[in-house]
Formats: structure tokens, C-alpha cells, sequence
């Protein structure tokens, strides 16, 4: 299917490199309320995404690069990206399964491995076909080893940007032998714009009583812990900084959110994590998933140094993500949700970005 649909900031020339020895490619998709998606087969990232305000005007709201050669050089390698074979962290860069220790993994983030290692799937080129005006589906196959990781797993991950203006993110996964797996899509979101110079102003609601506590290097202490009376506690609606500089522990070691939040459910069906809001465009953004946490992540590490779509800078806290997904370190903690796959078994994750104007 021909693609002759072409943002005004986003060329597809500009997507067309041999990487890896596969070429990487730009889809850009459209609803009938002329909503836009743009997705690239490197990474699976999404490039942009752009949905009314509240006069009716497109805003992008992720932010971005606007070329390949940008995406391969950038100091964040995860915008907009699928992350796996391991999306969040594992201690250490090992774990033990059926009694075989994998100790292999790269550590990339401190004594840790982050995001399935320094080639996890957000540095791979994934093969990409559109299923329909509205969706496009992208397949991985990661061999046996890949960054340390046993059996070959084949994952499958389709974008739909419904008439409702929502983003449908539906994932699948296979394996050969016995394996881990957990994946997510790592956008930074700025509802009232990307490159606008803040998310603080934001507001924010977890459907969460409870969340992950972690060390100096991000994994999780242990169980759950409650969110009332702290900081962490956005069960209410609150902006996004209106506490985050507050002399709280847990801020202080991640220099803001970045926590996975215990969402509220009584089974594995689809329901409401997370609910946000730019009071500068009215833009709000509803995140439905089966997934058991959400990871709130707040820009931390962004510098501003980064030149994004129309030169934008994308500065510290200026986009926060809401990466639905299992629980970091989970393969060394059996009393968290498993995320092991076996031979004959399927792993099955949807998750739904529903954008609408807040009244």
C-alpha cells in the first residue's frame, strides 16, 4: 500500500536509510477527523501524533526527531519507541529461570540493564506493513542470545489510530524456549505541544493505591508501597510539579517520577490507569491497558541539548511518559506478576492512548 499521505514537518525521504543492512521507512497514518500518526520501522517508533485541542487545532504531542539521522545520534534513544525484549530494568543484568542463570545482559543503565540492553528492539529495525488506512503492524524475530536473552522470540506490535481518536498499542509475543518478556511504548507525551517547555503544569490522575519503591539504581526495594500521605499520591487529580521538588526520598534519588504504579484491578481485562490533561489546550489523554503497572516517568534526564522537530528543545520535564508494563526486576522477584513465556504460549499486552478535549 502506498503511502502519499506526508506531514507538513515530516518527510518520508528523510526516514529511507540502509540500517543494519534492513531499510528503515516512515508510515504516516490519518482518521477521518484528520487526527495523525507517524510511525517508523526503526525502533517501532512513533514519530509524532497529532490530535485536536479544544479550538480545534492539530497539536503534536510527542516529542521527536524529524529524520532517521537524527534518531540514529540522538542522546534518547527511546522516543517513541518499543521497548524490549525487557522494557524497564533487571538487576544486575541477570536472572534465573528453570534453574539456568543468564548472566549476560548488557548493563546499561548503572549495574543494571535497561530496556533490553544497549540493542534492545528500540535500536532494531522491525519489518512494517499497513493493515488498513487507519493501522500499521510491525514484526521483530530476535534470535536465541539476542543481548543475552534465550530462545528466539517473535513479537509483533500494531498501531491503530481510531475514528475516536484514540491509539490502539497491541502486542504479541512467541518463543521457542523458555523466555521473559516485557514490553512497552516509551512516547513522551506534552499534550500542550511538543516543545513547549514544561509538564509540570499538567494534570495528572493514577487510578493507584499503591506503587514500587527503589534503591539508588531503580529496582524496586520490594512490595508495594502506599501512596497516601506522599508525594507519590496522584489518586486525585494534582499537577503533575506540584510536589515534585518536594524533600521526598524517592524524588530525590530519581530527580523526579520515575516509578512503576500498582494499578487498581481485580482481573487481567482492559481498564483506566491513568487519566492527564494540558490545561493550556484542553488536550486530555485517557490510558487504558491489561497491563498490571504503569511506570510514570517525568523527562528527568532530559538537557535541552536535543534538537527535536522544528528545531524544538526538548528540556528537563518537558514530557513525561506513562509506560504501561510488568514490573521492573520482575524475573528475580517471584511474588511480582511473572513475565516468563514458555514454548506453546502466547504474551498478550493492549494498551489504548484515548485523547479527547477535557470540559
Amino acid at each position: 500500500m502506498e503511502n502519499d499521505k506526508v506531514l507538513p514537518d515530516l518527510q518520508p525521504a528523510d526516514f529511507h536509510k540502509i540500517v543494519d543492512g534492513r531499510e528503515t521507512s516512515l508510515r504516516v497514518l490519518t482518521n477521518s477527523r484528520g487526527a495523525r500518526l507517524a510511525v517508523t520501522n526503526y525502533g517501532a517508533k512513533i514519530v509524532s501524533l497529532a490530535v485536536p485541542d479544544r479550538n480545534g487545532r492539530l497539536t503534536d504531542v510527542v516529542t521527536g526527531h524529524a529524520s532517521i539521522d537524527d534518531y540514529l545520534a540522538s542522546e534518547e534513544p527511546y522516543f517513541g519507541a518499543v521497548c524490549g525484549r525487557y522494557a524497564n530494568r533487571i538487576a544486575r543484568g541477570r536472572f534465573m529461570l528453570d534453574g539456568t542463570v543468564y548472566d549476560r545482559l548488557p548493563c546499561n543503565n548503572g549495574p543494571n540493564c535497561l530496556h533490553g540492553g544497549m540493542r534492545g528492539f528500540h535500536a532494531a529495525v522491525w519489518e512494517m506493513k499497513q493493515t488498513a488506512d487507519g493501522a500499521v503492524e510491525l514484526t521483530l524475530v530476535s534470535p536465541d542470545g539476542d543481548e543475552g536473552f534465550p530462545g528466539m522470540l517473535t513479537a509483533t506490535v500494531s498501531y491503530t489510530l481510531t475514528d475516536a481518536n484514540g491509539l490502539v498499542i497491541s502486542y504479541r509475543a512467541v518463543s521457542d524456549r523458555p523466555t521473559v518478556v516485557n514490553l512497552t511504548n516509551h512516547s513522551y507525551f506534552n499534550l500542550s505541544g511538543a516543545g513547549e517547555p514544561t509538564v509540570c503544569d499538567h494534570l495528572l490522575t493514577l487510578y493507584a493505591d499503591r506503587y514500587l519503591p527503589t534503591d539508588d539504581t531503580s529496582i524496586p526495594l520490594g512490595p508495594g508501597a502506599a501512596v497516601a500521605g506522599t508525594p507519590m499520591d496522584f489518586r486525585r487529580q494534582c499537577e503533575v510539579g506540584a510536589r515534585i521538588g518536594e524533600a521526598f526520598e524517592q524524588l530525590a534519588l530519581a530527580h523526579g517520577y520515575d516509578h512503576t504504579y500498582i494499578i487498581n484491578r481485580t482481573d487481567g481485562s482492559a481498564v483506566v490507569a491513568a487519566r492527564c490533561v494540558s490545561p493550556r489546550t484542553g488536550i486530555a489523554m485517557d490510558v487504558y491497558t491489561t497491563e498490571p503497572g504503569v511506570q510514570l516517568y517525568t523527562g528527568n534526564w532530559m538537557t535541552g541539548r536535543l534538537a527535536g522537530k522544528h528545531g524544538q528543545r526538548y528540556p528537563q520535564h518537558s514530557a513525561l511518559c506513562l509506560e504501561t508494563q510488568h514490573f521492573p526486576d520482575s524475573p528475580n522477584r517471584p511474588e511480582y506478576p511473572s513475565t516468563v513465556l514458555r514454548p506453546g504460549g502466547e504474551f498478550r499486552s493492549m494498551t489504548m492512548y484515548q485523547f479527547s478535549v477535557a470540559q
